[in-house]
């Protein structure tokens, strides 16, 4: 007899839409008790206009060469500017970025309204007080449905203020030790 507990199955009270399949729910509802880092992708359209988004899929490829990773869907704001430009900036963020994270999440026509980034290398957007950045050139975009997976080399950055983790859990950006 196995006395091991069974999965839970996605409860109908659970779902966030009413025609979300029990496949996307369980996707969803799992991913949200995934914790992830959260970091800032910025970039520039070819007319110097800053785009960025908040993401919680970045992920180290290689050490030789420094290659990172992140994934947007090719139907968000930025998309348009990831897919025509050559460099953007990869910023790792600690607790102290939480308004950031949130803003750059938000409405993409007021991303960049206020001071909270500069221009650095290549004219590129920089988030201010940061605890790393890095600028890196793509050299890939994997196009996987309605997404893409975007390879970028790392070319140089910089090092903040070190601080608590950001984490992105249960919808809600914490720090190691809080409860969703």
């Amino acid at each position: 007899m196995n006395s091991a507990p069974l999965p839970q199955r996605p409860r109908p009270s659970d779902r966030v839409e009413p025609d979300v399949t029990a496949d996307l729910a369980a996707f969803r509802q799992s991913f949200r008790r995934h914790a992830a880092g959260v970091a800032i992708i910025t970039a520039q359209l070819p007319d110097g206009t800053p785009v960025g988004f908040t993401a919680t899929s970045l992920a180290s490829l290689a050490a030789v060469p420094p290659l990172a990773t992140f994934n947007i869907a090719r139907s968000a704001s930025s998309w348009p500017a990831i897919a025509e430009t050559d460099r953007v900036v990869i910023h790792m963020l600690g607790v102290r970025n939480r308004e950031v994270a949130e803003k750059l999440a938000g409405d993409n026509a007021s991303r960049f309204d206020g001071d909270h980034w500069y221009r650095g290398p290549h004219g590129l957007p920089v988030i201010k007080d940061v605890t790393s950045w890095m600028v890196g050139r793509i050299v890939e975009r994997v196009h996987v449905h309605n997404n893409a997976v975007v390879v970028v080399q790392i070319e140089e950055g910089g090092l903040g203020d070190d601080d608590e983790a950001l984490l992105y859990h249960e919808r809600r950006y914490l720090t190691p030790g809080e409860t969703a």
